[in-house]
């Protein structure tokens, strides 16, 4: 990813956080997006990005993102339903090139795909990882 690229992130949690403090770090343009202000806790003294306190789920909440100049968005909240909605508004109403989901239940994956969202599975990266242990 070019230095350039303007990053956001739904969801602050463990993996939002991580994500956000790393790409911050690195020095790209971040947006991270969580209900919930305590959330943001979890970001760097050194984060250089934007918090922003709203849902995802709605457009106005995006739009304060500026979710149109975006490069790439990673939907990482716990919910599939609010990732699935947010990826495919980002996807097919902004335009977003890059947009990636989390996905819990990898039967809900060739619903992603089928919409042009790549996914991550912890579900099926979690699985591989514990077949990978006793082979």
């Amino acid at each position: 990813m070019a230095n350039s690229n303007h990053i956001v992130i739904i969801g602050c949690g463990r993996l939002g956080g991580a994500l956000a403090n790393h790409l911050s770090q690195a020095g790209h343009k971040v947006v991270v997006i969580d209900q919930r202000e305590a959330a943001f806790d979890k970001l760097s003294n050194d984060f250089s990005g934007y918090k922003l306190i709203g849902d995802a789920v709605e457009l106005h909440t995006l739009k304060e993102a500026k979710i149109e100049m975006a490069d790439t968005l990673f939907a990482t909240t716990t919910s599939d339903n609010t990732n699935l909605m947010v990826a495919q508004v980002a996807k097919n109403v902004f335009n977003i090139p890059r947009v990636v989901a989390r996905v819990f239940d990898p039967a809900r994956e060739a619903i992603y795909r089928d919409f042009g969202i790549e996914t991550i599975s912890p579900t099926k990266l979690t699985t591989t990882a514990f077949l990978k242990a006793i082979s």
